[in-house]
């Protein structure tokens, strides 16, 4: 019953399941609930979260992945991938691991500092594919169509050269409105940029979330201090991720 219960509701707890087996006349503890179901490979873990998907967003993804099921590998090496993110002075990233005694845990050595809300943070815009990295900037203004157009005149195009991409390179965004408004897409077809065709809801497919991902565990690492530490890491732990990383990144969330 135990294990046929929370297959059907993963969400069940083992209050709920202890409760549930006293009704039925039956008295447990949690402790042995947790032991029967880790005894059928089953065990308590934070569930992920991921992008909330309505039917529309599911069959569009369903048609992204039956159009490129078959592209080959070279294709994909012809992608630019783009995004923004904000990166906090204190977030959620800065953690670490210690090794301590019982009770002294609230030690200084022992502790990291936090601050409400994160103590302020950077929004960046970054692109990589899979020859490397591509130019990471600080957005210091509020992000809208005309702070976006300007990003990609000044930072894609350079980009791709560093990047020595073929002709006829991809670029990809996201459907965020300041990347399809009317203007960027006019702008876009008169620079003759391919783009990819994006399914909304879809973050998770953007292999660039890994090289966040990867960028915000190195900066909480060296703990910068301030806003202007926060930048200089963040520039610096760009520059220092190996080659090697950008061409297996796109294979992360396959």
């Amino acid at each position: 019953m135990i294990t046929r219960t929370v297959s059907k509701n993963p969400r069940t707890t083992r209050v709920d399941l202890v409760n549930d087996l006293q009704r039925a006349g039956t008295k447990v503890t949690k402790a042995i609930i947790s032991n029967s179901l880790r005894r059928q490979g089953l065990k308590s873990c934070s569930a992920r979260r991921v992008p909330l998907l309505k039917p529309v967003h599911v069959q569009a993804r369903l048609k992204f992945a039956r159009e490129h099921l078959d592209d080959p590998e070279e294709d994909w090496e012809n992608v630019i991938w783009s995004d923004e993110t904000n990166i906090e002075l204190f977030g959620k990233n800065s953690t670490r691991r210690v090794w301590r005694r019982k009770n002294a845990e609230l030690h200084p050595k022992n502790t990291i500092p936090t601050v409400k809300h994160g103590g302020g943070n950077i929004m960046l815009w970054g692109c990589f594919s899979a020859k490397g990295p591509g130019r990471l900037i600080r957005v210091k203004e509020r992000m809208n169509g005309a702070m976006y157009h300007e990003i990609l005149s000044d930072n894609l195009l350079p980009s791709a050269r560093a990047l020595k991409m073929k002709r006829g390179w991809v670029f990809q965004h996201d459907n965020d409105p300041k990347h399809t408004a009317r203007a960027m897409k006019e702008w876009l077809r008169k620079k003759h940029f391919k783009v990819l065709e994006w399914p909304s809801q879809s973050p998770d497919l953007n292999p660039i979330e890994n090289l966040w991902r990867e960028l915000k565990v190195r900066v909480a690492q060296r703990q910068p201090q301030n806003i202007t530490a926060l930048e200089e890491i963040c520039m610096e732990e760009w520059a220092k991720i190996p080659a090697t990383w950008y061409r297996l990144a796109r294979f992360y969330n396959t």
